[in-house]
């Protein structure tokens, strides 16, 4: 089954004196992890994402109109940040990839299987 492992950080999670210095770990990790999958040949995809300030929505109201929306769909203080899509027998395999999914502190990974058409 594929399944995308999404990840959220708070959206202060790199600033202060130490943020950039907890960044380059994590990063650092990602590139491991990402090895990681690659060689257990589980990988299908993933990505970091650009900061939120970057997102524009597009919101669909009553009679199928559209607007748009400087930044994310929704204002939380966490933010989606990243993603990997992977390939595994079951849930509980791609639990395990998502607690290997470095985040600082207050982040999380949700796991969510891919609908196939």
């Amino acid at each position: 089954m594929k399944y995308m492992l999404l990840i959220y950080e708070p959206h202060d999670a790199y600033t202060g004196d130490n943020g950039e210095a907890l960044l380059m770990e994590i990063v650092g990790k990602h590139m491991a992890l990402s090895q990681d999958l690659e060689q257990n040949g589980v990988l299908l995809g993933g990505d970091g994402l650009q900061g939120v300030e970057t997102a524009t929505t597009v919101a669909t109201g009553e009679g199928g109109v559209q607007t748009l929306h400087d930044g994310p769909f929704a204002e939380t203080r966490e933010q989606l940040g990243g993603y990997y899509v992977v390939e595994v027998a079951d849930l509980d395999q791609a639990l395990a990839w998502a607690r290997k999914v470095p985040v600082a502190v207050g982040g999380k990974v949700e796991v969510r299987p891919v609908m196939i058409y």
